[in-house]
């Protein structure tokens, strides 16, 4: 889906991550894999867009409508005990995919994210609603009481992971949450390793497990090129794949996974949606010995 992003492109992500391997990298961990194809989304270019920020949020009925397919295969999934891995597509996704998460139990989140993604359509610079899902879900602003997007989500059970750009509004609107919020300021004061053990430790707590998305744009822009909204500053190599290895510590406690932002049309050779396939592999378990 690229409905919530007004760069194109990122509707290939999935494409481009199943073409690195994703499948053959996933079997390789040791667990049985199956890909359950793609979800129906409509093309934008018949949509109308709302172009002008304030108390819009473009192409909102139709991203609500595809979350809600995502969040009904996901919770299936789940209660089929199976582990679903979605891919994304613009972060909008995950508005469905957390939902599905927490259909049956309170769950903890984990977001990598170069950004807060917690503006609400009265605060968005953009109206983009991949810069809004995390505050859909929280069921903030204009998405109070709305139940095609609030999930049951505890505050005190997400934590964002990398984060380093921020709308002014936005920022206030976190500061004033419960969310768990680890900057790139404190990555690089006490190392993503330690800051993602201390995430999870936080989140974990939510009897029903955790969902965790990667936003491909925590990546510092060297590293992955391929995204919409690439930010100086950010995640190396090595510490995205220890960050994954943490994630992996979950275990049985790992309850979703989705990955999101994969732009082929900006990468070189594809190499974004390998390093997606080795860090979603990573985040399953896998290790160098």
């Amino acid at each position: 889906m690229d409905l919530g992003s007004d760069r194109r492109g990122v509707d290939m992500g999935p494409s481009a991550i199943r073409y690195a391997g994703l499948e053959a990298a996933i079997r390789a961990t040791g667990r049985a894999c199956r890909d359950d194809g793609d979800l129906s989304v409509p093309r934008p270019e018949p949509l109308a867009r709302e172009d002008s920020a304030g108390d819009t949020a473009s192409h909102i009925e139709e991203i609500l409508s595809v979350c809600e397919s995502v969040r009904d295969r996901v919770g299936a999934l789940i209660a089929e005990e199976t582990l679903p891995v979605i891919l994304g597509g613009d972060h909008s996704i995950s508005i469905g995919t957390a939902r599905g998460a927490a259909e049956a139990a309170e769950i903890g989140v984990l977001w990598f994210d170069a950004h807060g993604d917690f503006n609400t359509p009265e605060t968005s610079p953009s109206s983009n609603v991949h810069g809004m899902s995390l505050a859909a879900l929280s069921g903030i602003g204009s998405f109070e009481g709305d139940a095609s997007s609030a999930t049951n989500l505890d505050q005190e059970n997400v934590a964002l992971i990398g984060i380093r750009e921020l709308d002014p509004e936005e920022g206030d609107q976190l500061r004033e949450s419960d969310i768990n919020v680890y900057t790139m300021a404190e990555v690089d004061e006490r190392g993503l390793a330690n800051v993602t053990r201390d995430a999870i430790e936080q989140v974990a707590r939510a009897h029903g497990g955790v969902h965790v998305s990667l936003d491909m744009d925590v990546l510092d822009p060297t590293e992955a090129a391929g995204v919409g909204t690439p930010v100086r500053g950010g995640v190396t190599y090595r510490e995205a794949h220890i960050a994954m290895e943490q994630v992996a510590t979950l275990g049985e406690r790992l309850r979703s996974f989705d990955v999101v932002e994969v732009n082929p049309t900006l990468d070189t050779a594809n190499a974004t949606a390998e390093l997606a396939v080795e860090l979603t592999a990573s985040a399953l378990g896998k290790r160098i010995l």
